[in-house]
């Protein structure tokens, strides 16, 4: 069953919200119960409008990570291990476990 919801904002937001579902390809109904889903199922309310730096917009060098992280050439250079006790010995050294017990 459907049903509408009234909205009172402002008009340079709507046509803002509608232009950008447009540019989209989406209706901004679309948009809206997308987000109202999100809302619900995280019961999470993002307030970002007033943050100079959302978190969701990744910087140049988080870019640039994620594009080397992604690259196959560098996934031979991973190293894989069979537990996390490996992973430590390789990182920290072999006597990791003995000193983080004597501090």
């Amino acid at each position: 069953m459907k049903t509408t919801l009234t909205v009172k904002l402002d008009k340079k937001l709507r046509d803002d919200a509608k232009r950008a579902a447009d540019s989209m390809g989406v209706p901004l109904t679309t948009a809206v119960n997308a987000m109202l889903k999100k809302f619900v199922r995280e019961g999470v309310l993002v307030l970002e409008s007033e943050c100079p730096f959302p978190s969701h917009t990744p910087n140049a060098e988080t870019r640039r990570a994620m594009r080397e992280a992604m690259n196959p050439k560098n996934r031979r250079k991973d190293k894989l291990y069979t537990n996390v006790d490996e992973m430590f010995d390789d990182i920290l050294g072999k006597r990791w476990r003995a000193r983080s017990t004597t501090t």
